[in-house]
C-alpha cells in the first residue's frame, strides 16, 4: 500500500512540471504562497486595503475584493503548468494595476501614521521585485526540468 501511495504522489508531483532544483521549486511555491496569502488578506482585512485606495478611484470595495480574488487565482494558477505563463502575466498586470495605491500611500504619509514614511517608499521599490518575481518564475525557461 505504501509503495502504491508513493507512486501516486510521485506522479502528482511530476504532473506539476516543477522546475529543476530545490531552490527553483521553493521560489515557485513561495510566489504562489505570497499571492494566495496577499489575496486572502483582502477578504480578511478589507479595511486596510480600502484605506490605501486613492480617493479619486471609483468602486473601492469592489476593487479590493476583485484584486484579492485575482491574487488568489494567480497564486493558484502559477502551480498549474498549463496556466503558469498566463498567470505570470496576470500577476504582473495586477501589480501594475495596484501600483497607484502604493504611490498614494507614499505621497500621503499623514494618512498612514502607523507606518514609517521610509517603509512607504520601500514598498514602492519592492513592487519592482514582485514584478520581476512573477515574470521570471513563470517563464518557460525557468520551468524547464532540463536546467
Amino acid at each position: 500500500m505504501v509503495g502504491y501511495l508513493s507512486i501516486i504522489m510521485r506522479n502528482q508531483i511530476q504532473a506539476l512540471k516543477l522546475p529543476a532544483g530545490l531552490w527553483k521549486k521553493l521560489v515557485l511555491f513561495g510566489l504562489a504562497a505570497f499571492f494566495i496569502n496577499a489575496g486572502v488578506l483582502h477578504f480578511v482585512n478589507p479595511d486596510f486595503y480600502l484605506s490605501i485606495m486613492p480617493p479619486a478611484f471609483p468602486l473601492h470595495t469592489e476593487a479590493v475584493y476583485i484584486s484579492g480574488f485575482f491574487e488568489v487565482l494567480g497564486g493558484v494558477c502559477v502551480l498549474i503548468p498549463r496556466l503558469r505563463k498566463i498567470a505570470g502575466w496576470g500577476l504582473v498586470a495586477l501589480l501594475v494595476a495596484v501600483y497607484p495605491a502604493n504611490i498614494y500611500m507614499a505621497i500621503t504619509p499623514e494618512a498612514f501614521p502607523d507606518i514609517h514614511v521610509a517603509l512607504l517608499y520601500v514598498r514602492l521599490a519592492f513592487q519592482f521585485l514582485f514584478f520581476y518575481w512573477a515574470f521570471s518564475v513563470t517563464r518557460p525557461a525557468y520551468n524547464s526540468a532540463d536546467q
